[in-house]
C-alpha cells in the first residue's frame, strides 16, 4: 500500500487529538468534586472548568511562531510534553491554585495541538485521501471523550480522591505520544519553505509520492506566487474569503452548545432528576455515539464533502436543541427523553461540524500563511469554548434564563449556520491545497 507511512505519520500526530478529547472531557466527572472540595461558587466553579479552554486561546495564538521557526514536529513534541506534565501537576495538586495552574498549562497544548496537528497532517497528506486522514485528528479527539468519559465512571467509587485519579490518567498516553512522535519526518512543505527542497523531496517519496518532484515544483510555485511582502500579513484583504469562513466556522462549531455538553454532561442529566451514576453512564452513551458517527463521517467526507455535511448536519442539530429546550420549559423529564435528544444532537454533529471543522480550516489557506490561519481559525474556535464553558454554569442555574433559554439559544445559532454552510461555504474536496487557492480567487 503506497500510502502507508503517511497513514502511519497521520495516525501518530492524530494521538495528539485524543489527548485533546481526554484532557478536554475528564473534567466533567470531576468538577463536582473539585467545586465542592474547594467550595467554589457557580462562577468561579465555571472558570476551573474553562481554564483549561483559556489556555487554549492562548495555545493556540502562540503555536503559529514555533511551528513556522521550528517545524511541526519540534513544536509537537513541546506539545506532548506539556500534556504530560499538566496531567501530573493536576493529579497531584496541593491547592486550587496548583490545579488551576496545571489545568492551564494543558489547555495550552490543547490549543496548540489543534493548530499544529491538523495542519501537519494536511501538508503530508495526498489530496485523494486528504480529508479522511485529517478527520483522523477529530476520530482521536472524539475517541479521547469517549475514554474520558468511561474511565470517569469506572474511576467514580476511588473515594474522594477519585478526581486526582481522572485527571492524573491522561499523563500515560501522553508519555506514549512524545514517544512515537521522533518516529515521524517533518513536513515536506515546512521543509521547501525552509530551504530543504531535498529532504523534502525524500519524506514525499518516503509517504509514497510516484511523482515527488513535481509535488515539490508546485509548492515552490505557490510560494513564489504568494510571497508575503514586508508589509503584507494575513489579514490582507486577498486572503479575506479563507478568513471569514474559518471564523465563522469555528465560530459556529462553539455555538451549537458543543462543549456545554461535553464539559457538563453529567451535571445537565442530574438536572433532570438522575442519580450522579446514571449520570455518568449517559456521559458514556454520548462518548459512543460521538464515535461511531464521526467513523461514518471519516468513510464518506472525500466522497460527498464538507460542505453537504455541513447542511445535512445542521437540521438535525436544530431539531435536536430545540427538543432538549422543550424538555426544560415544560419541565418534562419522564424517562430517558432528553439522553435520547442528546444522543441525537451528538450524532448529528460528530457527523458534520466536528467531522468537518479542522480539515476546511486546514485547507483553505495558502502555503504562505497556513499557520497563521490554523491559528486564527482555532483561536477563534478555543475563545468561543471558554466563554460558553465558564458562563454556562451560571445560566443554567439562573432562573431568568435557565436551560430552556440555553438550549434555545443554540437552536436558533444552529439555524443560522444552515444559512452560511448553504449559501456561502465553497466545497474543497479532492482538490490540492494549491488547486483550493486558486478556486479562492488568491492569486
Amino acid at each position: 500500500m503506497k500510502n502507508r507511512k503517511v497513514i502511519a505519520y497521520s495516525f501518530i500526530v492524530a494521538l495528539g487529538g485524543l489527548l485533546f478529547g481526554l484532557d478536554t472531557a475528564v473534567i466533567s466527572g470531576a468538577e463536582k468534586s473539585i467545586q465542592q472540595l474547594f467550595q467554589l461558587t457557580d462562577w468561579w466553579h465555571g472558570f476551573t472548568v474553562a481554564i483549561a479552554l483559556i489556555g487554549t486561546v492562548f495555545g493556540a495564538l502562540m503555536a503559529g511562531w514555533p511551528s513556522e521557526k521550528f517545524g511541526r514536529k519540534k513544536a509537537l513534541i513541546a506539545i506532548a510534553i506539556l500534556y504530560g506534565f499538566s496531567a501530573l501537576g493536576c493529579a497531584l495538586a496541593p491547592n486550587w491554585i496548583t490545579l488551576v495552574i496545571a489545568r492551564f498549562l494543558g489547555g495550552l497544548g490543547i490549543g496548540a495541538s489543534s493548530v499544529i496537528g491538523p495542519m501537519y497532517i494536511a501538508e503530508i497528506a495526498p489530496a485523494k485521501i486528504r480529508g479522511r486522514l485529517v478527520a483522523l485528528f477529530q476520530f482521536n479527539v472524539v475517541t479521547g471523550i469517549l475514554l474520558a468519559f468511561l474511565s470517569n465512571y469506572f474511576l467514580a467509587g476511588a473515594g474522594d480522591q477519585a478526581w486526582r485519579w481522572m485527571l492524573g490518567v491522561v499523563a500515560i498516553p501522553s508519555f506514549v505520544f512524545l514517544a512515537l512522535l521522533f518516529l515521524i519526518p517533518d513536513s515536506p512543505r515546512w521543509l521547501v519553505k525552509h530551504g530543504h527542497k531535498e529532504v523534502a523531496k525524500k519524506v514525499l517519496e518516503l509517504c509514497g509520492r510516484e511523482n515527488a518532484a513535481a509535488e515539490i515544483a508546485e509548492i515552490e510555485d505557490s510560494l513564489k506566487l504568494h510571497s508575503l511582502t514586508p508589509a503584507e500579513s494575513l489579514f490582507s484583504r486577498k486572503y479575506s474569503r479563507p478568513i471569514i469562513y474559518a471564523v465563522l466556522l469555528a465560530a459556529f462549531n462553539q455555538l451549537s452548545g458543543i462543549n456545554a455538553i461535553m464539559y457538563y454532561a453529567p451535571r445537565i442529566f442530574e438536572m433532570t432528576g438522575l442519580a450522579a451514576n446514571a449520570s455518568l453512564l449517559q456521559s458514556v452513551m454520548i462518548g459512543a455515539t460521538n464515535l461511531v458517527f464521526t467513523i461514518i463521517a471519516m468513510f464518506i467526507i472525500d466522497r460527498f464533502g464538507r460542505r453537504t455535511l455541513l447542511i445535512v448536519g445542521s437540521f438535525g442539530l436544530i431539531l435536536f436543541l430545540a427538543l432538549v429546550a422543550r424538555a426544560f420549559y415544560l419541565n418534562d423529564f419522564d424517562g430517558s427523553s432528553v439522553m435520547w435528544y442528546l444522543v441525537g444532537y451528538i450524532a448529528f454533529f460528530a457527523f458534520s461540524q466536528g467531522a468537518v471543522i479542522w480539515v476546511f480550516i486546514s485547507e483553505i489557506f495558502p502555503n504562505t500563511v497556513r499557520s497563521k490561519g490554523q491559528t486564527l481559525g482555532s483561536f477563534t474556535h478555543w475563545f468561543g469554548a471558554a466563554a460558553i464553558s465558564w458562563t454556562f454554569p451560571a445560566a443554567a442555574n439562573n432562573p431568568a434564563i435557565g436551560g430552556g433559554n440555553a438550549f434555545m439559544f443554540f437552536s436558533v445559532m444552529m439555524f443560522l449556520h444552515l444559512l452560511f454552510a448553504w449559501k456561502i461555504i465553497p466545497e474543497t474536496k479532492g482538490k490540492s491545497l494549491e488547486e483550493i487557492q486558486k478556486s479562492l480567487g488568491i492569486q
